[in-house]
Parts: structure tokens; sequence; C-alpha cells
């Protein structure tokens, strides 16, 4: 029979590594934009509050002051006519 708890806290465990990589990478642009519209609140909590992605997601999409003038990588949005 298989310990799936043992194979899960297994760090070598590939679901652990993406769900870390997947974390980490929007972790940091959402840290990045908060503290580049000087939204300090946004910054503590999302530095704080670890739910692999799901707070920095919804920051990035729906809490971000530039939002509507530019993308998650930091460009200019195009308007469309």
């Amino acid at each position: 029979m298989v310990n799936y708890a043992m194979l899960i806290s297994n760090p070598t465990y590939p679901l652990f590594w993406l769900a870390l990589i997947w974390a980490v990478i929007w972790k940091g642009f959402a840290l990045w934009h908060s503290a580049r519209n000087l939204q300090k609140k946004w910054f503590i909590a999302l530095l704080l509050i670890n739910t692999l992605g799901v707070l920095e997601i919804a920051y990035l999409f729906l809490f971000r002051k530039d939002r509507f003038k530019k993308d998650i990588l930091g460009r200019k949005l195009k308007k469309g006519k």
C-alpha cells in the first residue's frame, strides 16, 4: 500500500516543486505591482499570506490600481477603437 502522506511531504515530489514555482511567479508579479503602485497594505498582505497564487491573481486582475492602464508584465495597454 502506498503511503500518500509520506509521498506528498517528500520535497522531491514533482507536485511540490510545481506548486512552489507557480506561487513564486504570481507572488513576484503581485509584490512588484503593489510596490510600484504604493499600495503598502496589499504589499504586506501579499508578502505574509500564502495562498498558492489565489490572492496574488485576485490582486493583479481585480484590485490593482493600474489594471486598466498596464498588463501584469508592466506594458501599457493599447486602447481599442
